[in-house]
């Protein structure tokens, strides 16, 4: 049921799902008022150029620049993405939307635009980056019930970065847990932070926690030289920071990485 899903979605096996990441928003610390929302739109369309024309099977956007990032999401950055996405998007390939780290507002983007899913921490409880992150799924998917949204998959982060959980359920029991009581429809495992590697011990015990009930993906640190070995476990692989200039999360992108990293992957499909 998982790997069907996926080919549903994507129209292949293991799919590379490519980061789309924003530049910093109107209202985030770093955001480059000079250059305004014109300057963020031609970063994000050379970006995206760059993954498709690499071959990656979908795109994910999100507003990784707004460090340090919030649990709300300003109205202002909502705009700014529905804006760009819906100018920017592909038409050809699926897309997803992810808003670090608001529940609601991908669903409302991908309603918007004609996304496919949304990633997001949608379970459990944590300290983090953040202060003390409390998350609500019950209300999550109430909320994309209520707006018609229900076509949009959801994807359940279970291992968040910057983050560590409350309470000693290990990764595997929450990751079933998500899909039996908070109806997951895939679920991700990420490292400690951006672009670093999950232990793929964890991988391995989400994945058999989960079996074929729903997709489980490589959520962060995946690279040409380890994509073999995370995809003898993982459905597909979400992957932002190893296809920047010089491996760096908020570089623009590398065509030569791009090229490279899907190469490796075609290798592991066999194709």
């Amino acid at each position: 049921m998982g790997n069907r899903l996926l080919k549903e979605l994507f129209g292949t096996d293991k799919p590379v799902i490519a980061m789309a990441h924003f530049r910093p928003l109107p209202g985030a610390p770093l955001y480059d008022a000079e250059g305004g929302v014109q300057a963020i739109l031609d970063s994000l369309r050379s970006d995206v150029r760059k993954l498709l024309d690499g071959g990656v099977d979908g795109l994910l956007f999100c507003n990784e620049g707004d460090r340090p990032y919030a649990l709300q999401a300003d109205f202002a950055a909502v705009a700014v993405m529905t804006r760009a996405i819906t100018e920017i998007a592909p038409r050809d390939r699926p897309f997803g939307v992810d808003f670090l780290w608001d529940p609601q507002a991908p669903l409302a983007i991908a309603l918007a635009t004609g996304a496919s899913f949304v990633r997001e921490v949608f379970t459990g409880v944590y300290e983090s980056d953040m202060g003390l992150w409390s998350t609500d799924a019950a209300a999550m998917l109430r909320y994309r019930r209520n707006i018609g949204a229900d076509h949009v998959k959801v994807f359940y982060n279970v291992t968040p970065e910057f983050a560590s959980p409350l309470g000693k359920r290990s990764a595997a029991e929450r990751a079933q847990s998500a899909v039996v009581s908070s109806l997951a429809d895939a679920i991700l495992v990420s490292g400690a932070r951006a672009g670093v590697t999950p232990d793929i011990t964890i991988l391995r015990e989400v994945k058999q926690a989960v079996g074929d009930a729903v997709p489980v993906l490589l959520n962060t640190g995946a690279r040409a030289e380890n994509i073999r070995q995370y995809l003898s476990i993982a459905d597909g692989v979400i992957v932002g920071s190893s296809l920047k200039v010089d491996g760096y999360t908020w570089n623009p992108v590398d065509e030569d990485r791009v090229r490279t990293f899907m190469e490796a992957v075609r290798e592991v499909r066999g194709h």
